[in-house]
């Protein structure tokens, strides 16, 4: 999965992965000539005393070291540019990924998991990228080089290579095989600490009103008790392999000095030589030792590529059309035919055979108990989600077959848990309109009865709104929500049990102010409160995902009991009359 995942994101920068090769390439040859031209220095120089030599030589390694240094800085400019660009692509890609998802995708993977493979798990490839450009080209280069020097400068002490560098690939492999399921567990962990934080700052108002700090506080010291243990045994492990990858490189080096005396002593070799072999064996063990940091690394950033492609992999159960419509001829008119819905491995459907008709002019309310699937009806129509079977029209076209853009300009739908984007009261209600006037935003905040408490805030349509809407009431925040969709103008407004936060007063100004902005539109609106649908032009009633009754108030009081039972549980006989 890493290597797919890298594949396809490195594929645009080939022009800088080559420079960058070049770059350490010649970084790498460099390096590995500086102890030839020591060694010449020892052995023609100090040993001769010849000064001359030396500063001529010593000239020479200066060049050399400069180029290097030069060659470095521009391979690591190249490898960060490269590594930085790879991250912000794999961050777009998951983030355009998960904009594609239904609720049932989201839901599927839930939100914590979503924010952590968009964040933690891209930054964790994007860092095995950057390391890989600075360590890892560099590493074989330099080790086979190393080693092609060692043999130039004596093969018979160069045959200890055969043996220290297998076992330091050996004790390397036993390591990281032992890393990945340490790391995969690791990042769970993480998730599990991100869903209860979120769930915790998200209910802070319920855990207070039920004086459950201690318990929750329990509950994210189990999550983080968890994350530390694991995180803790793979630094064990991680702790383990330098001192262990250290052994191995002492004791080759005390080999190398006591077998080199000897070799020296016989007149097999010279000093010099002895140092430059002492120091490529040093080069190609630390090239082991950056390959073994690599390594430290591949298996986490292995088990968060897989993380990354199961979001990359999953297709939404929404597919944009192939051929979609960009024109509809009909206005406003809304179909459903026998439509079910069903989740994924559910026995039961949520919805089953839903048919009716909404027009122009008309208001076409839903009302059911808890569970009988209202907003999940409601939600078919903007394509939040699809039917598993029938279908959903709008001006006569499947919504299927619809242009994405043409249907959310069609249909306008306040949901049912009201969200306001932090920044301004004008940016939120311009969300569906960016072009809309001062004066579009003051008439829909007017019709929304939003525009009297926005004139008391600081700075009017320039007042600042936190995220989610947490700095203004839920009231407020149903009537903001309301005024947004008014402002876009559809021709189908879609509310979704938006005024159970109002009180009577509002609530019946605003259904007053709303019957005659919306006096040629189609309007369905989900409710719990029976006052806010009575006056609809036809009450549809669910119980248990299917229709039971539909007609007027009056007529589904004389002959519907589910309807009758809903009715008489909010007001009595005489005010149900």
């Amino acid at each position: 999965m890493l290597i797919r995942v890298l594949r396809a994101h490195l594929g645009p920068y080939t022009k800088p992965i080559i420079l960058l090769v070049l770059f350490q390439l010649v970084s790498t040859i460099a390096t590995l000539y500086l102890p030839t031209l020591n060694a010449d220095i020892i052995d023609n120089g100090v040993v001769k005393g010849d000064t001359g030599y030396i500063m001529r030589i010593g000239g020479v390694m200066l060049a050399i070291t400069l180029a290097q240094l030069i060659c470095s800085v521009c391979a690591v400019y190249f490898g960060a540019r490269t590594a930085m660009a790879v991250g912000r692509d794999m961050r777009a890609s998951v983030f355009d990924r998960v904009q594609s998802f239904s609720a049932r995708e989201v839901g599927q993977f839930g939100a914590p998991s979503l924010i952590t493979r968009t964040t933690n798990d891209v930054q964790q490839v994007q860092m095995l990228v950057l390391m890989s450009f600075t360590l890892l080209v560099a590493a074989p280069i330099m080790c086979v080089g190393g080693i092609i020097m060692a043999l130039n400068q004596d093969v018979p002490l160069s045959s200890l290579l055969i043996v220290v560098v297998p076992v330091l690939g050996l004790v390397v492999t036993v390591l990281v095989r032992r890393l990945r399921p340490a790391f995969r567990g690791m990042q769970v962990r993480i998730d599990a600490v991100n869903r209860i934080l979120r769930e915790q700052i998200t209910g802070i108002r319920v855990i207070r009103a039920f004086v459950k700090d201690s318990h929750e506080q329990d509950r994210f010291g189990v999550a983080n008790d968890e994350l530390t243990d694991f995180s803790l045994r793979t630094g064990r492990l991680m702790a383990f392999m330098f001192p262990s990858v250290m052994l191995v490189v002492n004791i080759s080096s005390v080999a190398v000095l006591w077998f080199g005396a000897h070799r020296i002593d016989s007149g097999g070799m010279q000093i010099g030589a002895l140092t430059a072999f002492l120091s490529y064996l040093l080069q190609i063990l630390m090239s082991v030792m950056m390959a073994t940091f690599m390594f430290m690394m591949v298996p986490r950033a292995e088990v968060c590529a897989e993380r990354i492609v199961e979001v990359l992999d999953t297709d939404s159960s929404v597919v944009p059309p192939s051929a979609p419509v960009t024109e509809l001829r009909q206005h406003g008119h809304l179909e459903l035919r026998e439509v079910d819905f069903r989740f994924p491995g559910a026995e039961v459907s949520v919805l089953r055979q839903i048919a009716f008709t909404a027009r122009p002019g008309e208001t076409t309310a839903v009302i059911g108990s808890t569970g009988s699937g209202k907003t999940t009806l409601l939600s078919l129509i903007p394509r939040l989600i699809d039917a598993t079977d029938g279908q959903v029209l709008v001006n006569g076209v499947d919504v299927r077959e619809i242009a994405p853009a043409k249907l959310a300009e069609t249909v306008g739908l306040v949901p049912q848990k009201p969200y306001l984007f932090s920044g301004t009261v004008a940016s939120n209600l311009r969300y569906g309109k960016p072009d809309a006037t001062d004066e579009e935003l003051w008439h829909a905040l007017e019709i929304a009865q939003a525009k009297e408490f926005v004139e008391r805030l600081e700075g009017g349509l320039e007042a600042q709104i936190a995220q989610g809407g947490g700095n203004v009431s839920g009231g407020q925040r149903q009537r903001l929500a309301i005024a947004r969709a008014l402002v876009r103008k559809p021709e189908i407004y879609l509310f979704d049990d938006s005024f159970s936060a109002l009180d009577y007063a509002t609530d019946a100004k605003l259904r007053a102010a709303l019957a005659q902005e919306t006096a040629e539109a189609t309007v369905v609106i989900v409710a719990q409160r029976v006052s806010t649908i009575r006056d609809a032009d036809r009450i549809v009633v669910l119980d248990e995902g299917a229709i039971v009754g539909a007609g007027t108030h009056h007529e589904l009081m004389a002959d519907n009991p589910t309807y009758r039972e809903i009715v008489l549980s909010q007001l009595t006989e005489q005010e149900a009359a």
